[in-house]
């Protein structure tokens, strides 16, 4: 079992960055599949991006390809999001979720942080 906290949400102006972060705790961090997901208000959670277990394949929404940026550190136990030229459609409640496949799909993430509101102001 994996417990995971995110950080780093706040409000910023389009076109700005904020860099999210989701600290894992309990078993191996390396034994996971790490993603982030988001939910608008009215929206379904939406897959946002994924990163293998050593970070060699990472996928990305269309929507935020070239955007943003997944990463890990395994000796940390933390995942990361990278987010930058952030628009007021970015604007959600951001979640970290493991895995132990490669997926995209969001039924595939067994476990899930709490979320972190992001909020990009026009």
């Amino acid at each position: 079992q994996v417990q995971l906290v995110e950080s780093g949400g706040g409000l910023v102006q389009a076109g700005g960055s904020l860099r999210l972060s989701c600290a894992a705790s309990g078993r191996t961090f390396s034994s996971y599949v790490m993603g982030w997901f988001r939910q608008a208000p009215g929206k379904e959670r939406e897959f946002v991006a994924t990163i293998s277990w050593s970070g060699g394949m990472t996928y990305y929404s269309d929507s935020v390809k070239g955007r943003f940026t997944i990463s890990r550190d395994n000796a940390k136990k933390t995942v990361y999001l990278q987010m930058n030229s952030l628009k007021p459609e970015d604007t959600a409640v951001y979640y970290c979720a493991a895995s132990t496949a490669v997926t995209t799909n969001r039924e595939g993430f067994g476990y899930w942080g709490q979320g972190t509101q992001v909020t990009v102001s026009s």
